[in-house]
């Protein structure tokens, strides 16, 4: 049964209707369906997050998670020479769960650090800003958006988990051999009440960063590799976002955490329908015309991009490796060790605690996503090895 919602579908039709050709590109659908002001799916109270809700993340299975991304932050403040304040800013910060992990560890084991930290939350949501805010009560936090953020004025460290995955994607396909992008436009249903129904349609690509994207990549769209009716997405959404940020940033790191894949990997002909998934109280499908504004519509990362287009804009790329090896790097292993020796804990408890920790470093959930760390300011001569990059790189 399609739970779609009616008053998001009709603003779609509408913008539709409202375009010169009848038909907006699928990054415009999506960016609708997600973060529409009132009823996008992140702009409303409805949105379920959580081992109950549409989907979870590595935060609801803790305060481990925060706590070692904490420990990593302490050692970046260190390398930089201790500066005050520190900019820590978090893009996307869903219920505030990982900023409360981190502002907690940090007051209690390292003191000064947290004294010169100046932590910063970017959230278009208006519904989650306000959860965050009821949970970050008491410590220091505050919000803005990147456009308030002055050019050069962060010395510190911005960063993500799970945000550039929802970032609206373009979608294309290859036709007659040639590149051809995806638009959405509307068929109305049978009956006056009936909701709009969207539909795909194929034409030439809205914008020639398309094939400057491919071209950035060093992956030839159209070629014989690529048979008709290949699709996949282009994140151009990401690239933006990546300008903006080292703009922002004077001195310090970048660190994004999400998954996806090299550009080898995910434009793979073998990889021929892509990478896009709704999730829908924790089943997921591939169909982002149904449940409108009612589920979350992901893609999978493409890091070649990110680390290629970050050089371009002044970053330096340090290393690409997993989260379960970041992790592991950061001290996992001696916190599940530790539980074994612990005394004051139920053994539900103990088993609960460790399975949590495990699924954190799970090579098939996850584990497996990709950490990108890059900096911008720093000289070679001071750039130290980060801790949770002391294992190998994936």
């Amino acid at each position: 049964m399609d739970d779609s919602n009616p008053a998001l579908c009709e603003v779609i039709a509408r913008c539709i209707a409202e375009s010169s050709q009848g038909r907006i590109t699928f990054a415009e659908y999506m960016d609708l369906v997600l973060y529409h002001s009132q009823h996008g799916y992140y702009a409303t109270k409805a949105i379920a997050i959580g081992p109950q809700g549409d989907f979870f993340t590595s935060p609801h299975l803790g305060a481990d998670f925060g706590e070692m991304l904490a420990e990593q932050f302490f050692q970046m403040w260190q390398i930089l020479g201790q500066p005050q304040p520190f900019t820590l800013l978090e893009m996307g910060a869903g219920q505030g769960i990982l900023a409360a992990d981190i502002l907690k560890y940090l007051q209690q084991h390292h003191p000064d650090f947290f004294t010169a930290l100046e932590y910063v939350i970017v959230e278009k949501s208006t519904a989650l800003r306000q959860q965050q805010q009821q949970r970050l009560q008491g410590l220091p936090s505050r919000w803005c958006s990147l456009e308030e953020i002055t050019t050069a004025s962060i010395t510190g460290c911005c960063f993500s988990n799970e945000l550039v995955d929802a970032l609206p994607v373009h979608q294309f396909m290859i036709e007659g051999g040639q590149l051809r992008e995806i638009y959405v436009t509307t068929k109305r249903g049978e009956g006056r009440k009936s909701l709009p129904e969207f539909t795909e349609v194929v034409g030439e690509p809205s914008t020639p960063r398309l094939a400057e994207y491919f071209e950035l990549i060093d992956i030839e769209f159209p070629s014989s590799t690529y048979p008709d009716g290949y699709r996949s997405e282009v994140n151009l959404a990401a690239l933006d976002w990546l300008s903006t940020v080292a703009d922002k940033l004077q001195r310090g790191y970048l660190v994004t955490i999400d998954y996806g894949y090299s550009a080898q990997r995910y434009y793979n002909p073998v990889r021929s329908r892509g990478t896009l998934q709704c999730y829908y109280r924790h089943r997921h499908h591939d169909n982002p015309y149904v449940n409108i504004g009612r589920q979350d519509i992901t893609a999978h990362i493409d890091f070649t991009a990110l680390e290629r287009w970050g050089e371009v804009r002044g970053l330096h790329n340090i290393a690409f490796t997993q989260q379960g090896l970041f992790l592991m790097a950061l001290g996992l292993a001696d916190r599940i060790a530790a539980l074994s020796t612990t005394s004051d804990q139920s053994i539900q408890q103990l088993l609960r605690r460790r399975d949590a920790l495990h699924q954190l470093i799970d090579p098939m959930g996850l584990g497996r996503f990709g950490v990108l760390v890059q900096s911008k300011g720093l000289a070679a001569e001071i750039a130290q090895p980060l801790k949770g990059l002391s294992f190998p790189s994936a």
